[in-house]
């Protein structure tokens, strides 16, 4: 889209979006290579690490990879993962800077992006880890891979890090004005509004993590831009995983307790993903859905991530170009030439 605008053509700038990361194919040997991955993961799974090696090995990959399969064998599509479909699309921001984009788990792999990037002249690289609230299982995982990428070059680039845009007003505005869109076109309109976001155990919280914090931004922000009543919205935390305790109230147990009271009519946006996956399309679209009927409910509806929307696309390259900052000017001297003669055609060797 050519919004960028940046001269160094010998000195190039890329983007590098960072995502979560989608098996290969819905199969179980592509979901247990995934799942080996992701949770072997020390930032995502911080348990007594021999343990939890025979719980994973033992238990885990034995018998979850066919059951993952299954799930997302429901929302995959013939092009592949939506959430793979998606972050391509949503890497076209511009086309005066190198924009790649890799996963943090499974392919693209971030380091191959690096590669991609390099290979492209790419000597400043901006990465933009694609959660709005920083989490050291999402945020600081994407660091861990991308750092020692880069330290394997003999000229390691220069980078530069986005900040968190949890309260980003560009992102804000965007999350809103989707929310708000795909809200007023339910009919008839639903009676409560879920505020819905990936959860993290306590534990993580109370050891220093901002990611609850942000969450509680991010829905306070977003009351004070939609054109929803605030009382008929609801900030919650999905996924949990395992039996220690997780940032509550929990989106399934809410739901439940919705229908028992007599909510007939839901819709759920989740502001913490960028992007439609597995916890979206089929954890509340599918699941979600079938249990608030169970409970007493008519209809739950699933608004959209950001996605490619034209909002999210405009706000993303704003938050882009904010954080490029100097970079989008930078046009290097080639006049000047190396003091020490080194690439001179006429030096002896």
């Amino acid at each position: 889209m050519g919004r960028f605008g940046c001269k160094a053509n010998q000195d190039r700038v890329g983007v590098l979006l960072a995502q979560l990361g989608t098996p290969d194919e819905p199969t179980a040997p592509a979901l247990r290579r995934y799942l080996k991955q992701f949770l072997s993961d020390r930032r995502v799974i911080e348990k007594n690490r021999a343990l939890w090696w025979l719980i994973l090995n033992g238990i885990i990959l034995r018998v979850r990879p066919a059951r993952s399969a299954a799930l997302y064998d429901r929302i995959w599509k013939p092009e592949g993962s939506p959430l793979s479909i998606t972050t391509d699309r949503q890497s076209l921001i511009g086309s005066d800077v190198v924009v790649e984009y890799g996963m943090r788990y499974g392919s693209p792999s971030l380091e191959s992006a690096i590669d991609r990037m390099i290979a492209q002249g790419v000597r400043r690289i901006l990465l933009v880890p694609m959660y709005p609230q920083y989490a050291a299982a999402t945020t600081a995982s994407t660091y861990d891979a991308v750092f020692p990428a880069l330290l394997k070059q003999r000229w390691v680039p220069t980078l530069r890090v986005a900040t968190p845009f949890f309260n980003n007003p560009a992102f804000v505005r965007a999350q809103a004005a989707i929310i708000d869109r795909h809200f007023k076109a339910i009919t008839p309109v639903p009676e409560k509004l879920i505020l819905s976001y990936h959860g993290v155990p306590k534990e993580y919280v109370t050891k220093g993590d901002p990611y609850c914090c942000m969450c509680t931004e991010t829905s306070r922000a977003l009351i004070d831009n939609l054109s929803i009543p605030r009382e008929k919205i609801i900030h919650t935390f999905q996924s949990r995983f395992g039996r220690d305790p997780w940032l509550t109230p929990y989106t399934d147990e809410t739901i439940e307790k919705l229908a028992k009271d007599g909510v007939k009519r839901i819709a759920i946006a989740c502001p913490g993903f960028t992007t439609d996956c597995l916890e979206t399309l089929d954890e509340l679209g599918n699941e979600a859905g079938h249990a608030f009927k169970e409970a007493g409910g008519d209809s739950l509806t699933l608004i959209p991530c950001l996605n490619d929307s034209p909002e999210w696309i405009w706000a993303l390259t704003e938050i882009v170009k904010e954080e490029l900052g100097s970079w989008l000017t930078c046009t290097p001297d080639t006049s000047v030439k190396c003091p020490t003669g080194c690439f001179a055609a006429e030096r002896a060797i």
